[in-house]
C-alpha cells in the first residue's frame, strides 16, 4: 500500500507542475494583459495551447529524472505517467 501511495504522490506532482509552469509562462511571457484563465480560453480552439502544453512537459520530465537519480523510483513512475497523459493530450491538440 505504501508503494501505491508513492505512485500517487508522483502522479499528483506530475500533473500540478505543468499546470504551474503554464500559469507562470502565460503570466510572464504572453503579450496580452489578460489573466491566465482568459488566455487559455482564447487559445483552446487553436494549436497554440497544444504547443504550450508540450513545452510544459519538459519540467515534468526533469522532475522525473531527479526522482530517478535519487532512487525514488515509484515517485518517478507516477511523474512519468503524468507526463505521458499530458503528452497524449497535446498530441490531440496539435
Amino acid at each position: 500500500m505504501k508503494k501505491i501511495n508513492k505512485v500517487y504522490i508522483g502522479l499528483i506532482i506530475g500533473i500540478l507542475l505543468p499546470v504551474l509552469f503554464i500559469w507562470v509562462y502565460l503570466e510572464q511571457y504572453y503579450p496580452a494583459d489578460l489573466p491566465a484563465w482568459e488566455i487559455i480560453k482564447q487559445l483552446f480552439p487553436g494549436r497554440m495551447l497544444g504547443k504550450i502544453l508540450l513545452l510544459s512537459i519538459f519540467p515534468d520530465l526533469l522532475l522525473t529524472f531527479i526522482f530517478y537519480k535519487t532512487d525514488s523510483f515509484k515517485i518517478a513512475q507516477g511523474a512519468m505517467f503524468a507526463a505521458m497523459l499530458l503528452f497524449v493530450g497535446c498530441i490531440f491538440m496539435l
